[in-house]
């Protein structure tokens, strides 16, 4: 064996000698209450002492075969898509901008982007809370326009939630669009142009595709902030819409139901990876399509 090989072997053993045991930490801190969350799910609520051990699946089926907690699910993952979407919407342009513009105030850009990520979401959602009440300042400004002449209810609806999450995940997405498309090559837009395509088919053929690999991790990592988002819901949804995040932690804090907590926080982490991971896989294999055609 040649001494490159066998220097490039022991910095590969020390490599994993260095990241072994902050992988066993962070394995720990995800698995062992995701393991914890899995057998209390099975085991029986007791009201007086919070659960007795067993083996059932009551917990499940009451989740299933309650239309008000599938109604919680299916409005958790409708707002975690609209608010995904939204954010993809939103953030592909900004992520574009920044990754070709060659300006002196980049930096202060980025910082500008990355200054809402210091503010909690509980005072990101106060802020909304002001924006869209009664007598914030989306109801002034359409009574001094003549749009309205009532105050509409736009705080503690649908809408107010998604207007917040999508405000809270879009630096995410901006951010991890932008480190992607920095990599690409932007001669090829200039190629694709010359070629006779205009610009909405460049984007479309050319920097949409080759981007891929950005869109499918923003999309994956934002959908699954929204669908487990928890303060936003709360503050500005009320009792207009009620998402997983919150119900479970009723069902734990609340009304002590730590079973019936556990198995819906179960069914958020499966459902929450399995539509995450099928969209990924779908852009993935868009990609794949696009660079072998």
């Amino acid at each position: 064996m040649s001494a490159i090989s066998l220097n490039d072997a022991r910095h590969a053993r020390l490599g994993v000698s260095l990241a072994f045991p902050s992988s066993l930490v962070v394995f720990c801190i995800i698995m062992v209450p995701i393991v914890l969350m899995f057998r209390y799910s099975f085991n029986f609520h007791d009201p007086i002492h919070v659960m007795r051990e067993g083996f059932t699946f009551e917990n499940y089926v009451k989740f299933f075969s309650d239309s008000y907690y599938r109604g919680v699910f299916f409005d958790t993952v409708k707002v975690a898509a609209i608010c995904t979407l939204l954010a993809l919407l939103f953030g592909f342009p900004v992520a574009y901008f920044l990754a070709k513009t060659q300006t002196r105030h980049k930096s202060l850009l980025i910082i500008l982007l990355v200054f809402p990520l210091m503010v909690g979401n509980v005072v990101r959602a106060a802020g909304w809370m002001v924006v869209l009440g009664n007598a914030g300042a989306v109801n002034a400004l359409l009574i001094w326009l003549g749009a309205i002449a009532q105050p509409i209810k736009l705080l503690y609806t649908p809408l107010a939630v998604v207007i917040g999450t999508t405000a809270v995940v879009l630096p995410y997405m901006i951010l991890t669009l932008q480190s992607v498309l920095e990599g690409i090559d932007f001669a090829v837009e200039e190629a694709a142009q010359n070629l006779g395509a205009n610009m909405f088919t460049t984007f479309w053929r050319v920097v949409l595709p080759i981007a891929a690999p950005g869109v499918a991790a923003g999309t994956m990592l934002v959908f699954i902030l929204c669908m487990n988002a928890y303060a936003t819901p709360v503050l500005l949804g009320g009792s207009g819409i009620t998402m997983m995040a919150p119900s479970l932690y009723g069902q734990i804090a609340k009304a002590s139901n730590w079973t019936f907590g556990s198995s819906m926080a179960l069914i958020l982490v499966i459902a929450t990876m399995l539509i995450a991971l099928t969209a990924n896989w779908l852009i993935h294999r868009r990609y794949v399509k696009t660079m072998a055609s």
